[in-house]
């Protein structure tokens, strides 16, 4: 049996455990013996049985002789489960091909060690740099300790983003989004593949989201508001929907300077909201670093941006951003800020390019999706 082919349907399944395993890795494993394959599973869930071990429960005959595929090298410590190294080498498989390294420090090239001291053969590398993509969260988050960084933009041709009025009384958006259902359908995808969400206090009170997974089947992620001066109101959707934690970030001074910002915290606090207080250098802006820095210190390994204009600048200003979706749809606003408007860049050798650009089409829109850091 062709092995690449084989990796190929390795990769299809972990693909299948997106936003449900996070932030462990999302892993796939074909058994082939004889040419045939006679096992197959991912992992399904966080805290449930690796790939490895669903598809060992899987085969209907003896493993001694089999190949094994896994697009990550098998797991050799014990954690939530007991290592899958050892339950290989108990099964006297024959030979693992792995199609990358794990990149925790924990693994990375320990189960290659062990399955090879124990007699049995190891290929690494058969389609890696697909691995890589498929788990690029896991891969920076293990790497650097900081998430993976998505933003998501919605806008005209002309380049303008969306704008939302809101009534005051009755908080229902008067305008439609900018982009079409199809678009919208997408982006709530997006979510349920992303640990956390992120949008500023402008956001949040002109469009006040719910910020949840509605349109497709999925998770809601964490949703995180970035508000330094507290000026969201505590009424706003994102703090009383119950559909998903919510985590408030704002200067840890601000709360000493009026009384009324302590009562809204403590009233948030009360209804659930996580409060997260970091501090202002120079009594400027919160630093993204260090919003980066607590969000990976609750295990939080991936995040989705969706705005506003200020905050795309910052993060794309700042170089933490890892990657763009632009969704533009065929209209013309004429007005508006633009996603980037705050980056004021001087001339045209100063533009930022995206790299490995991807355009789909997603209804009557587009699609634009590239890295701004590899």
């Amino acid at each position: 049996m062709d092995d690449i082919i084989v990796m190929r349907r390795c990769l299809d399944l972990a693909g299948k455990g997106n936003g449900s395993v996070s932030p462990n890795p999302m892993v796939g494993c074909v058994i082939v013996k004889d040419g045939e394959i006679i096992g197959e599973g991912y992992h399904q869930e966080l805290g449930g049985p690796h790939a490895e071990v669903n598809a060992i429960r899987s085969a209907a005959r003896s493993l001694e002789g089999a190949e094994v595929y896994v697009n990550l090298e098998p797991c050799s410590y014990f954690g939530k489960t007991p290592p899958c190294v050892d339950l290989l080498i108990e099964k006297r498989v024959r030979k693992v091909h792995a199609a990358m390294l794990d990149p925790n420090p924990r693994v990375n090239g320990e189960g290659v060690r062990r399955l090879r001291a124990a007699g049995i053969e190891v290929d690494v590398g058969l389609l890696e740099i697909k691995a890589r993509k498929l788990n690029e969260k896991f891969v920076k988050f293990m790497i650097e300790k900081t998430p993976f960084v998505t933003l998501k933009i919605a806008q005209s041709i002309d380049g303008k983003i969306a704008l939302s009025a809101a009534s005051p009384s009755t908080k229902t958006p008067i305008e439609k989004y900018i982009t079409s259902q199809d678009s919208l359908g997408k982006v709530h995808l997006l979510r349920s593949e992303y640990d956390a969400i992120l949008v500023g206090a402008g956001t949040v009170r002109q469009d006040d989201p719910e910020l949840t997974v509605r349109f497709v089947k999925g998770k809601s992620p964490v949703r995180v508001i970035l508000d330094g001066k507290v000026s969201t109101s505590a009424k706003s959707r994102v703090f009383c929907t119950q559909a998903a934690r919510t985590i408030l970030i704002y200067d840890a001074l601000i709360e000493k300077t009026s009384s009324s910002i302590r009562r809204k915290l403590s009233v948030l606090k009360k209804s659930g909201v996580g409060l997260l207080p970091l501090t202002a250098p120079g009594r400027k802006r919160i630093s993204l670093s260090s919003v980066l820095t607590s969000l990976a210190s609750q295990n939080f390994s991936s995040l989705l941006v969706e705005g506003g204009a200020d905050i795309f600048s910052q993060f794309i200003g700042a170089g933490l951003a890892d990657k763009i979706h632009i969704f533009t749809a065929p209209r013309i606003l004429g007005r508006g800020k633009a996603f980037a408007d705050g980056l004021k860049l001087k001339s045209l050798s100063d533009a930022i390019v995206l790299k490995d650009l991807e355009v789909a089409e997603v209804g009557e829109d587009l699609m634009f999706t590239g890295y701004l850091r590899k």
